[in-house]
């Protein structure tokens, strides 16, 4: 079983475009587990258990609905704050092999540069991570 940790943020696009990595690997969806992850900020995390669960995040439910439509195991698991420890922690926690970031549009020359959380993420993981763009349609 392969193991691909999606953490999405709030943007439906890019959430999209990273179910669809998953959905275009080369591999039978039935060998493919993904745990879906959202970073909670500092007030969710100290919020009561039901306002806590990252399953009320749309872009979670959108790809956890794309994926297991498409036969491919998820699970959700809640990432803590600061966002790029969260995500590394969870890598960990779910002993993932492969990790697939979100990223925004950017200018030809700010692609040069990721944000703060992927690059960290880029270079802390144990695993590979892929950058996935944005969907194009």
């Amino acid at each position: 079983m392969y193991r691909i940790l999606l953490p999405v943020d709030d943007d439906e696009t890019r959430a999209r475009a990273q179910a669809a990595f998953v959905t275009d690997l080369p591999a039978e969806t039935a060998d493919i587990e993904v745990v879906v992850t959202h970073t909670l900020t500092a007030e969710e995390a100290d919020a009561p258990d039901e306002l806590r669960n990252v399953e009320r995040v749309s872009t979670v439910r959108l790809v956890r609905d794309a994926l297991e439509e498409r036969g491919v195991a998820v699970e959700l698991a809640e990432a803590r704050h600061p966002p790029a420890e969260g995500i590394l922690d969870i890598a960990v926690d779910f002993d993932v092999d492969h990790v697939a970031m979100g990223s925004r549009q950017r200018s030809p020359a700010g692609k040069a540069i990721f944000g703060s959380v992927a690059q960290q993420v880029i270079l802390d993981a144990e695993v590979p991570v892929t950058v996935v763009g944005p969907a194009t349609e």
